[in-house]
């Protein structure tokens, strides 16, 4: 830091959420390519998306921790640790935090065991060093910075700062405060996969659907208008190409007859549209649309308060 940063400065939650409102074309694909990519990996190193949940979550402990005691930790310095140690585990609460029934919560803590993801000494857990390493943050670091990155150009256009910050300047911000930052995306996301799992029921099932979503968001023939509201209406049925089960299989990793299945599900459910060659494309009908509309404004409001915590830290790391 090489001046004291201003007030005055500070860019508003509320004027974030105007910016991400009237500029959504702009920033959904690399939104979308953060939420898809995400459950991608997930599903691809564990096979159980649910594990892997909780396994952040395990970790997010340790990030409270150094929320409540005022503790900053770099990037480099929190993946060196040997483990992290969480003082006492209790199904009930993983449970109720993230949506999960505790029978489930129970049965995966104890496979995490025996994986040796996780060990167990008495009431005390530990999240063991490869088990952190594997879960290290590194490609949704940069899809993180690349939203911040978009937004901050749109922040310029909008005349409402004075300076573009580099993906890399970005990246290298975050990890210099990485436990506040990591700790703020957490927050976010936890918020946004208890919304969709209530509403699909399992996170593969989301997984599935964000495959034929980004597939609709990164058309190339895709040219909606800016605004949010414009674009919920236009992106449904703008996919005249679609993508099959085979491919999404593929993409994913979750096995065919269980994508079959859940493609089945969401398409039932007026979420998705399969043509008479089978190609899935997003377009969503009746009150899947709303719920679909509903979910991205509210999340869109969470994605705010995110970027409100970590750009204005970014801005405060820069000056």
């Amino acid at each position: 830091m090489n001046t004291l940063p201003s007030i005055s400065e500070h860019i508003d939650e509320k004027i974030i959420n105007k910016v991400i409102q009237d500029n959504f074309a702009a920033l959904a694909p690399y939104y979308f390519t953060l939420t898809s990519n995400w459950f991608v990996r997930a599903y691809d190193h564990w096979k159980d998306i649910d594990k892997f949940v909780i396994i952040i979550y395990l970790i997010h402990q340790d990030l409270v921790y150094f929320r409540q005691n005022g503790l900053k930790i770099n990037y480099e310095t929190f993946y060196e640790k040997k483990s992290i140690e969480i003082d006492k585990i209790n199904i009930s609460d993983i449970s109720k935090d993230l949506g999960i029934p505790k029978e489930s919560i129970r049965r995966k803590v104890i496979e995490l065991e025996k994986l040796k993801v996780i060990k167990r000494i008495g009431k005390k857990i530990f999240v063991v060093r490869d088990t952190l390493y594997s879960a290290k943050a590194v490609d949704t670091l940069t899809e993180v910075a690349n939203i911040l990155h978009e937004f901050n150009k749109i922040l310029i256009k909008e005349n409402l700062v004075n300076e573009v910050y580099t993906v890399k300047e970005i990246i290298l911000a975050i990890k210099e405060n990485f436990s506040y930052c990591l700790y703020q995306f957490n927050k976010f996301w936890f918020i946004y996969i208890n919304r969709w799992r209530k509403e699909l029921k399992d996170l593969e099932t989301l997984c599935i659907g964000m495959v034929v979503v980004i597939n609709a968001v990164k058309n190339k023939d895709f040219n909606p208008k800016k605004n949010m509201r414009s674009f919920h209406k236009e992106v449904m049925g703008s996919d005249s190409r679609g993508v099959n089960a085979m491919s999404i299989s593929e993409i994913t990793g979750i096995p065919r007859p269980t994508v079959v299945r859940k493609l089945k599900y969401l398409i039932d459910k007026k979420y998705l549209h399969m043509n008479e060659k089978k190609l899935i494309s997003f377009n969503a009908k009746d009150s899947a649309f709303i719920t679909t509309k509903g979910m991205v404004n509210k999340n869109m409001v969470s994605l705010s308060h995110f970027i409100y915590k970590v750009f204005n830290q970014i801005r405060i790391i820069n000056s």
